[in-house]
């Protein structure tokens, strides 16, 4: 296993290149990759020289989604030092629980959307449920021609991912059955709906988003923060926010359903189709 599930560099000045490390595990998120990408993101916003963040990956795909094999979840959030004011990791029943989503999945994406400096995800190959939520928080997405994305989390008996942008990402209606048939968007598609800014050949990824993040930061910082700022209280305007507190409760739902009849925060019916997925993803 890497040591490092995060990479750090400023490959160009005024830009900060943050990647996820993680190729054997296909960059799948458990507790100490999340509080290093979260420790990177704070580590561009705070750097005056830095005007536009660029997040990528290594290995073969952008992103498998939650790390499924973390044994000690609730554990293991005791190891870092949180940036939220929620607390209760280690509380019984669903109180443990909501509060680590509260704080490494809603928390951290919400905080991530609001940095005030434009982010620019660089995306290739698969991209399943939780690696949404890692792209979804930025503000510009180009992604590779062979990217491909996910949200299987329904088939699990979850209605869909903590972060719950998707009827902002595609629309209501492709939303709707984006999570209902559990199918795989292509890029091309993903273009069509105006999830992703531009779709490029996978040999040109990092060289046209890199491009474009050098244009962007040609532009004074304050001005940038400002225009952020403004296009995300329009789409707060619409209710966003309390969309997200809504889904984020049912999804806490879902998962206190789960324990009681199933014994796991899932369907097991729906597990093993998922992690059929997880593995294909993860070729």
């Amino acid at each position: 296993m890497t040591s490092q599930p995060i990479l750090y560099d400023t490959p160009v000045p005024a830009i900060a290149h943050i990647v996820l490390n993680r190729p054997e595990a296909r960059n799948a998120q458990d507790t100490a990759f999340l509080y290093a990408l979260n420790e990177a993101f704070d580590r561009a916003a705070h750097d005056d020289q830095v005007k536009v963040i660029v997040l990528s990956a290594n290995g073969p795909h952008f992103s498998s989604g939650h790390d499924l094999r973390e044994v000690d979840g609730h554990g293991n959030m005791r190891r870092h030092d949180t940036v939220g004011t929620w607390g209760g990791f280690g509380e019984p029943g669903a109180e443990a629980q909501y509060a680590r989503e509260q704080e490494i999945y809603l928390g951290f994406c919400e905080r991530w959307r609001n940095i005030p400096k434009p982010t620019i995800a660089l995306v290739h190959g698969k991209v399943m449920a939780g690696g949404l939520m890692l792209m979804w928080p930025c503000d510009l997405i180009v992604c590779a021609d062979d990217a491909a994305f996910l949200d299987h989390t329904v088939a699990m008996g979850v209605g869909g991912a903590e972060f719950f942008a998707h009827p902002w990402e595609m629309g209501v209606r492709k939303a709707k059955e984006f999570l209902f048939t559990a199918d795989w968007i292509t890029a091309q598609e993903a273009h069509r709906l105006g999830m992703v800014n531009h779709v490029v050949p996978r040999s040109e990824l990092e060289r046209f988003g890199l491009a474009l993040a050098e244009k962007i930061a040609q532009k004074p910082l304050f001005a940038l923060r400002l225009v952020k700022q403004a296009v995300n209280a329009a789409q707060d305007a619409q209710g966003r926010v309390n969309a997200m507190q809504t889904a984020f409760a049912l999804h806490h739902l879902a998962h206190a359903h789960n324990m009681i009849v199933h014994g796991k925060l899932v369907d097991p019916a729906g597990l093993m189709p998922a992690v059929k997925k997880h593995e294909t993803a993860a070729d």
